[in-house]
């Protein structure tokens, strides 16, 4: 345990910013070693019970690049997937959005808009892409980055489609029992057994964006421990492409190796150099597939890192970092919504830590 890393950790909880936090940095990709810390509690009113490395966290948008991106690239090597097929060669019936490529999807670029309460449309999930289909695009494919949520909520349904298995069962068979990750991540947390960390008790920030489009929160899907922070993620029954994902630091560390630049014991070297490269170098953000690159304008890298890193935040106050060129790793969890939501800003935190990993090399 490294004195400077734990006392970031413990100034965070000082200032408020979250309650629980996990760290996890490994810094030699030839070494399969992992280093992690802890501060502060699982969650409150439970007597001060701590959180520890081994908590639960609801890793909110990591499940884009982990979940996602990670399965995409396991049905491309069985040549189920590439990046040229058009959302229309699935799903006809999507409107403006039949002619954007899966790449286009994984990179923010498909011309969908970033959010819209699914939930709130009166139809059933079955029959959610008749909503999508009707949204008013923000550009043409290609166009521009625009973050999406719907966009990755669309690739979990193809990858449903393509593999014959419901999300998080494929992510079960084909990533983490491969990887002997099973009691470290995963859709619907094991809560009976297992230390989760608390998350909001009630849904401030969604709630607000819901009554700014004129439209009743009270159609926002009830949350329970164990169930992702995002309504339309607990709407689609808690698996989603978007957001859903739960683990454990150590689990998020270990399946961040996999992207190091000689991939790991799941991807290869050709598949993590894929992911890795900019598709977007023009316009406002860089991004790979499902990553956003370390160059990227404003984002949590920090300039400690090298900028053909990879890394994505969580909403829930979570990061992973992967400096392919330096052979490193930086995973940071927190339940920084717990238990209302908190209007802080972790990249000066995030960046501090990850220069802190970065120091830690050889």
């Amino acid at each position: 345990m490294d004195g400077s890393l734990h006392d970031l950790l413990d100034a965070g909880i000082r200032a408020g910013l979250y309650p629980g936090c996990a760290a996890g940095w490994s810094v030699d990709d030839g070494e399969d070693a992992i280093f992690t810390d802890s501060a502060g509690f699982l969650r409150l009113g439970l007597g001060g019970e701590s959180a520890l490395p081994e908590t639960w966290y609801d890793l909110a948008s990591l499940t884009k690049p982990l979940v996602v991106t990670t399965l995409f690239l396991l049905a491309r090597r069985q040549r189920a997937l590439n990046l040229d097929l058009e959302v229309g060669d699935f799903f006809p019936g999507v409107g403006p959005y039949r002619s954007a490529t899966l790449e286009n999807l994984l990179t923010h670029t498909a011309g969908l808009p970033g959010w819209a309460p699914l939930y709130a449309s009166g139809q059933a999930p079955d029959n959610i892409l008749s909503v999508i289909k009707n949204l008013k695009a923000v550009g043409r494919p290609g166009g521009q980055v625009e973050y999406s949520c719907l966009g990755f909520i669309i690739l979990g349904w193809v990858l449903e489609e393509v593999l014959g298995l419901d999300l998080a069962e494929a992510f079960l068979q084909l990533v983490t029992e491969p990887l002997k990750l099973s009691d470290d991540l995963g859709f619907n947390p094991p809560v009976s057994t297992d230390p989760v960390a608390g998350g909001a008790l009630h849904p401030d920030a969604e709630t607000q964006l819901v009554r700014n489009l004129g439209l009743d929160p009270a159609t926002i899907p009830p949350w329970c421990l164990g169930q992702p922070d995002d309504g339309n993620a607990r709407f689609l029954g808690d698996v989603s492409g978007n957001s859903g994902l739960f683990g454990t630091i150590r689990g998020v560390v270990l399946l961040g190796r996999e992207y190091l630049r000689g991939g790991g014991l799941l991807l290869d070297a050709g598949e993590a150099e894929l992911v890795a490269k900019c598709r977007t170098p023009n316009l406002e953000q860089h991004r790979g597939l499902g990553w956003q690159i370390g160059s990227s304008p404003g984002c949590s890298a920090g300039p400690a890192i090298s900028p053909n890193s990879i890394g994505h935040v969580g909403f829930t106050g979570t990061s992973l970092w992967v400096d392919r060129q330096h052979g490193s790793v930086m995973a940071f969890l927190s339940n920084r919504l717990h238990p209302g939501h908190r209007e802080t800003d972790l990249h000066p935190l995030r960046r501090r830590f990850n220069a802190l990993v970065s120091g830690l090399r050889s």
